[in-house]
């Protein structure tokens, strides 16, 4: 039985992982449509707004399936945290 080795493998052309390519596409444009469902002072009740950013996107982008929205909001609502960690961290 022959087992492919180290380099085979770095041979072989790397192949493309990376999945969603609609989703890569658009993200800047739909972050900027969805970002302040993620702001603290947009809370309600002390929860987030997140099923309304659900929502947005489904509106605006129909054409992608559920898995592919749940991928950019929670995408969006990540590079939000991290941002917003980032102006905290400098405003120290």
């Amino acid at each position: 039985m022959d087992r492919p080795t180290a380099t085979d493998n770095a041979s072989a052309a790397p192949t493309e992982r990376r999945k969603y390519h609609r989703v890569r596409e658009i993200f800047a444009e739909a972050y900027e449509l969805i970002a302040p469902f993620f702001a603290k002072e947009n809370r309600w009740g002390n929860a987030t707004l997140d099923h309304l950013a659900y929502r947005v996107v489904r509106e605006q982008y129909p054409e992608l399936s559920f898995e592919e929205v749940h991928i950019l909001v929670v995408a969006s609502k990540r590079v939000y945290t991290d941002l917003a960690a980032e102006d905290a961290a400098e405003r120290r």
